[in-house]
């Protein structure tokens, strides 16, 4: 029986995609969800014998395992103990490293790979370069940025990872990519050991997930595997973290650093001047020439943790020699997903923003900065999140605080600490309409000229399905007020 850790396993040979690489390995895939459903499939295809197991056993697993099953999958659900003769695992991003299952695998001394590093492995002779993007926040604005970049150089592109497409799917279509944008988080890197990216980003580092990682020094741990193997380091100066890991992996192996500024660049960086963004790193002379990219006007908001993404994203993108003329037309085009800095409307003089994917403190301070007086609405699950450094930051800017969710007490707290002159209205109800209790109570705090901005801070789960869902019911009670106001006027 071939063992994957081993010089004789597909680890070894992997990179052919040969179906011979596969046959009579028994791989166990742990997670049946997106990312779970393509490798099993995918193996399965290979010619491995496949047993997906997932610790769930409610409806959705249910309706998922029937679907793998149809396709000729062993499903296990609610299993923590893998079959006997297990060569290889395989496992979903959001499944800790502390699941059973898992820690069973480990001490049976079973390779464990994620799904993003089975695809790298899978990848055929002369397959299209990563460009991989990962940092707390802003990583799927910025992957949308490249692709868009990408698309607008005629390249065959596709935005894949921890967002769109399985890797595991790309990796193996009919007509190949010219380049892959990957977003990975941390769940993610954290179960890679092999990918070599010919140039990624890690945006910024702040505390996130440290309940599924441990502790901060693991998570950052985690994001710094992006730059191991990568021929083009690109990082933000700014922040003193990603720099040590970026310098840290230049040395180790030879990988070639940019950098990334707001300010005016220095030679082998890219930055503003004034509201131009310059490249002084893919040019013929960086000491003496700079390139046009673009200009702030050219973003679809000129918020600064927006144009630390466009940097970011024009950066990758001239790793692999796109123009200047593409990336300008690339981020003139670009728009973001919903619930990233969307204004829903403007109400009394009121301007009201569903900024719902900043789901952790770092995220909010980023969408707090970009506005001068704003009535934060906050709270949801903390994810073991602090509050005090982002209060303190921001305090200044704040006209008041509408709280709701299960850890709203730890805002209220850091404000209490650090803002005791803000004021703030809590919302304890989970009800369906919660949002225009929320709505209501920031329209009666805020002041013409003011921003009323969803920026919770916190995950969503407590009381929505998701992000998506509480952005979405802040901007239905928005729009609701507003077709009131337009009533009586």
């Amino acid at each position: 029986m071939n063992d994957p850790a081993r010089s004789s396993g597909p680890g070894a040979r992997a990179g052919s995609g040969s179906t011979l690489d596969w046959v009579d390995q028994h791989v166990a895939v742990v997670g049946t969800g997106v990312a779970g459903s393509a490798v099993a499939q995918a193996l399965l295809a290979l010619g491995a014998r496949v047993i997906a197991y997932d610790e769930r056993t409610d409806p959705v697993a249910g309706h998922r395992a029937e679907d793998l099953r149809a396709h000729g999958v062993d499903v296990r659900l609610g299993a923590t103990a893998l079959a006997a003769g297990t060569t290889l695992v395989i496992t979903s991003p959001g499944v800790p490293p502390t699941a059973p299952i898992l820690v069973a695998a480990r001490a049976r001394g079973l390779t464990v790979w994620g799904e993003a590093e089975l695809a790298w492995r899978l990848r055929r002779p002369g397959a299209a370069p990563w460009l991989v993007v990962t940092g707390t926040n802003g990583k799927t604005t910025t992957v949308g940025m490249l692709a868009a970049i990408l698309a607008a150089d005629g390249r065959r592109v596709v935005a894949a990872g921890n967002v769109g497409t399985p890797l595991v799917d790309v990796v193996r279509v009919d007509e190949p990519y010219d380049v892959v944008a990957v977003e990975l988080s941390s769940f993610q890197l954290h179960a890679s050991e092999s990918i070599a990216p010919l140039a990624a980003v890690i945006l910024n580092l702040a505390p996130d997930h440290l309940d599924w990682h441990g502790s901060y020094a693991a998570y950052v741990a985690a994001k710094g595997r992006a730059y191991e193997r990568c021929a083009t380091v690109v990082y933000p100066l700014a922040d003193a973290a990603v720099v040590e890991l970026a310098q840290a992996a230049a040395r180790h192996s030879g990988g070639r650093l940019v950098g990334l500024t707001r300010g005016i660049p220095r030679a082998g960086s890219l930055g503003l001047v004034e509201e131009i963004l310059v490249d002084r790193a893919f040019v013929a002379d960086p000491v003496d020439a700079a390139e046009e990219l673009a200009t702030t006007d050219d973003l679809f908001a000129s918020a600064p943790h927006v144009v630390d993404d466009a940097l970011a994203a024009a950066a990758l993108a001239r790793a692999v020699g796109v123009t200047p003329e593409a990336v300008r037309a690339g981020l003139a085009g670009f728009r973001p997903d919903p619930h990233r800095i969307a204004q829903v409307a403007v109400v009394d003089g009121v301007t009201y923003v569903d900024d719902s994917k900043a789901t952790n403190p770092h995220a909010a301070l980023a969408s707090l900065s970009a506005y001068p007086h704003v009535v934060w609405v906050a709270g949801g699950l903390a994810k073991d999140a602090d509050f005090d450094d982002l209060v303190a930051a921001v305090g200044h800017r704040l006209r008041a605080a509408v709280l709701i969710g299960r850890d709203r007490g730890m805002i209220r707290d850091a404000l209490a600490r650090h803002a005791p002159e803000v004021p703030v209205h809590e919302v304890a109800s989970t009800e369906d309409d919660v949002m225009e209790d929320v709505v209501g109570a920031a329209a009666r705090l805020a002041v013409p000229g003011d921003t009323v901005l969803l920026a919770p801070g916190c995950a969503s789960w407590d009381m929505f399905a998701n992000y998506g869902a509480r952005g979405d019911a802040f901007a239905a009670a928005v729009l609701g007020r507003a077709a009131t106001h337009d009533g009586r006027s």
